[in-house]
């Protein structure tokens, strides 16, 4: 199995050994773990992003809110509504 060698300073190691202490699982176990939540969190947002893209590129999605009078929350109007 590839493996990767990453550098810690003598209290970043300290502190992610406490942790693993903490949790009761190894010291590798919280790494790859942490590194796994990472991954997900990553992609997560890269989905969420394309999403959020696609749904105001939909020219659909914009007449209907423009046939609606949703407002688009300009800076003018909310100025106008917070004064």
């Amino acid at each position: 199995m590839p493996a990767l060698n990453v550098e810690f300073s003598e209290e970043e190691l300290d502190e992610l050994r406490e942790l693993a202490r903490e949790q009761g699982v190894t010291l590798k176990a919280l790494v790859r773990a942490s590194t796994a939540d990472q991954i997900a969190r990553h992609r997560a947002l890269k989905e969420g992003a394309e999403v959020f893209a696609r749904v105001f590129r939909d020219q659909a999605l914009a007449e209907a809110i423009a046939a609606a009078g949703l407002d688009d929350g300009s800076a003018a109007g909310a100025a106008e509504r917070a004064a």
